[in-house]
């Protein structure tokens, strides 16, 4: 195990002993992104390769011991009671932790072979590669096209903005709602529009995953049922990794689904594990472990 600076998460372990130089010249994150290329997404490929993963807030840990492959271009879904570790595993795929300076992270997560937490990976790229959508809608104080355009524009984008800004509002289901008040302030849309432009800020930097923490909890039905209907679509181009408390929600848009649960000790210590990991349909109607059938059907949780 190696031990980072205070603001940036470098404890782990990683399987296998050291990396030779050799493998960042492989398909993945490069640490020069302008010469960067993602390999073509398999739906069948393993784009994240969680194993044992553990992560701590100083002496209080988290999360420990998860050990799971996400796939690529499918819904993954993060379920269990508050507290159990969903949003701190989520954050792990884009290094969100790092920014906690007591956080610390042990174990491997391999992003198409290559470890994320590498002292060579540029965190930066990690969250280019990897979007966010977070639970509340968050655009910046800016208008619309801004919001779409602020990504791109820092990255060094060289194409047409206006035509990566349309792109990408028309992914989000947006465009047609908006188009003719582009420069009309964000916080002026109503709170299902302002998750999709977050949505549409987010590709438009053109990542390979989006991670999204619990993105409909602040919406009302309506905007939800939008949402997940985005969701379906953008799953043929995108990996989506989804934190919800909403079982109908994950029962509906989801292709795998992640069961976990909190460990509580005599000390009163409470670390999240996860209990099953499967096929969605299969969690909710034949699950393996009795807990994850007590939760889903809403005897406890």
């Amino acid at each position: 195990m190696n031990e980072g600076g205070d603001n940036v998460v470098s404890a782990r372990t990683t399987a296998g002993g050291a990396r030779p130089p050799s493998e960042m010249d492989r398909p993945g994150i490069d640490v020069r992104p302008e010469t960067a290329e993602l390999p073509i997404a398999d739906p069948t490929s393993v784009i994240f390769d969680v194993r044992d993963l553990s992560v701590s807030y100083g002496a209080f840990r988290a999360v420990a011991g998860v050990t799971l492959p996400i796939h690529a271009q499918t819904i993954t879904a993060l379920i269990g009671p508050s507290g159990c570790g969903k949003t701190t595993v989520l954050r792990c795929f884009n290094r969100m932790n790092d920014l906690i300076e007591t956080a610390r992270v042990e174990g491997t997560i391999l992003y198409h072979g290559i470890d994320l937490y590498g002292k060579d990976v540029d965190p930066v790229e990690v969250r280019r590669r990897v979007g966010m959508v977070f639970q509340k809608p968050n655009p910046f104080p800016k208008s619309i096209y801004e919001n779409v355009a602020f990504g791109p524009r820092i990255a060094g984008f060289r194409g047409t903005m206006d035509d990566l800004v349309e792109e990408s509002l028309r992914k989000a289901a947006l465009w047609e709602e908006v188009k003719d008040n582009l420069k009309k302030n964000a916080y002026a849309l109503s709170g299902g529009q302002q998750q999709r432009l977050c949505i549409a800020r987010a590709i438009a930097v053109q990542p390979d995953v989006i991670l999204m923490d619990e993105p409909c909890s602040a919406l009302d039905p309506i905007a939800t049922l939008r949402i997940e209907e985005l969701m379906r679509e953008l799953v043929s181009e995108y990996s989506i990794v989804i934190v919800t408390h909403n079982m109908q929600q994950a029962a509906r848009v989801s292709d795998r689904t992640a069961f976990f649960t909190v460990d509580v000790r005599e000390e009163g210590t409470r670390t999240g594990r996860l209990v099953e990991y499967d096929a969605t349909d299969r969690i909710f109607t034949n699950p393996s472990d009795p807990r994850t059938e007590d939760y889903v059907t809403g005897r406890f949780g």
